[in-house]
């Protein structure tokens, strides 16, 4: 990413040398001979600072203090010739991204700040999803992979057509979500959202359940109740997992649906619904022996798919600070950091529960409970060969998400010729 850095250095040559090292790498760098000066610049605040601990006058430690001070999230790198293990502790408790001691690598340099730049985007966009979440009641999908931005554009085309939708995908994967979203999106928005989980709806109570009953219909029912359909009158209603709804009762909805009305128990009039039906499965149903096919065309007036973790490459690491932050917060605990390193491993784990199993271990991270260290139960099943290939799809689709789609950057970075990569991309389906 081009980024605007500011370089504080007092030797004049060494101050140019970094700033043309900088421009090299494809930022913005500007210099300044004193700390005081940089502070002074604040009021339009870089990207990154990077400065030198020594300098007269007030000194990087110094001036890294006073920026801490600020409501600012700024990332800050210290560089010194008079390194020592004081210096780098009093630095990264004073809050510094990083601390290198002269002569450093100037490719490690770059690299170093390529890094605390994207921490400090990733806790940008998750405040910034943070603060859409507690200032709109609205739901938030979080990530940016294409995965994800594809998810949120078929939502967008979809929310404002007064059709029903069957959400399939992978358990963990935010089905439930994406049907919120859609809901909140839509006209219907200020109408009701009413969840059915279709896998705890015994036969014996799914028309009372479904369709509501008549007072006195049976011993017990002293007043009259609306099922679940009506109660979703002028909203939308959600049936979770409704691959298990048993066939006697897919006839039943299937007629509801069809005639858009429903007729409680004991009584002999049709009263008319008016409802969006959103439907999730962890299955296709398509050609399903168990699931009618007459009811799967009325459910899928149009399809949405949730796509599961491991297509969303970068995204895991924001997901996982987004809910290990969310969590520290509601234990009073600080907010805590997500490291490259832990970056790294997240992205190397298999996550078989999705997001579900990702924010569990986010929330245990958040208490101290969590470690990211892989082991046989973090990668996939199966022969070598196939945890390879699993592994190499994931590596490559978030290479493909960092260089947006660019292939012969992606062929560079990767040390790939670009008709291997090619081949690779087809074998795996990464379009």
């Amino acid at each position: 990413m081009t980024a605007r850095l500011f370089v504080v250095e007092d030797d004049d040559d060494h101050r140019a040398a970094l700033c043309d090292l900088m421009q090299a790498a494809g930022h913005r760098a500007q210099g300044f001979a004193t700390a005081a000066d940089a502070l002074a610049a604040l009021t339009d605040p870089p990207d990154l600072i990077l400065t030198d601990l020594r300098m007269p006058g007030m000194d990087g430690l110094a001036l890294l203090r006073s920026i801490r001070a600020l409501p600012l999230d700024l990332p800050v790198i210290l560089l010194t010739g008079h390194g020592d293990i004081g210096h780098a502790v009093q630095a990264i408790r004073a809050g510094a991204d990083d601390f290198l001691e002269k002569p450093y690598d100037a490719a490690h340099l770059i690299a170093v700040v390529a890094r605390a730049l994207a921490a400090s985007a990733t806790r940008a966009e998750v405040g910034r999803l943070q603060q859409i979440l507690a200032e709109r009641a609205e739901v938030t999908l979080l990530g940016q992979s294409r995965a994800i931005c594809a998810l949120r554009d078929r939502i967008a085309a979809l929310a404002p057509l007064d059709i029903d939708v069957l959400i399939t995908g992978e358990t963990g994967t935010g089905k439930e979500l994406a049907a919120r979203a859609l809901h909140a999106a839509s006209p219907r928005a200020d109408g009701p959202f009413v969840a059915l989980n279709c896998a705890a709806l015994p036969d014996a109570m799914a028309d009372i359940l479904l369709f509501g009953h008549a007072a006195g219909a049976f011993p017990g029912a002293t007043t009259a109740r609306a099922g679940k359909l009506e109660s979703a009158n002028g909203g939308t209603l959600m049936l979770d997992e409704v691959e298990a709804m048993s066939p006697p009762v897919q006839a039943k909805l299937l007629r509801a649906l069809q005639d858009r009305t429903v007729e409680r128990l004991g009584e002999n009039g049709l009263r008319p619904l008016d409802l969006r039906v959103i439907a999730t499965s962890k299955t296709d149903l398509r050609g399903r022996d168990d699931f009618r096919a007459d009811l799967y065309y009325r459910l899928a007036g149009a399809d949405l798919r949730t796509p599961p973790l491991r297509e969303t490459g970068e995204d895991i690491a924001l997901i996982f600070a987004h809910y290990a932050q969310l969590a520290a917060r509601r234990y009073g605990r600080a907010d805590p950091s997500v490291s490259f390193a832990l970056d790294q491993q997240l992205k190397r784990r298999a996550w078989p529960g999705n997001v579900r199993e990702l924010k569990a271990a986010a929330e245990a991270y958040a208490l101290g409970l969590f470690t990211a260290t892989p082991d046989d139960s973090t990668l996939p099943e199966g022969t070598l060969a196939e945890r390879v290939a699993a592994f190499e799809a994931r590596e490559i689709a978030a290479a493909l998400d960092r260089h947006r789609d660019n292939t012969l950057r992606v062929a560079e970075k990767l040390g790939l010729p670009r008709r291997t990569l090619n081949d690779k991309m087809r074998r795996y389906g990464l379009t």
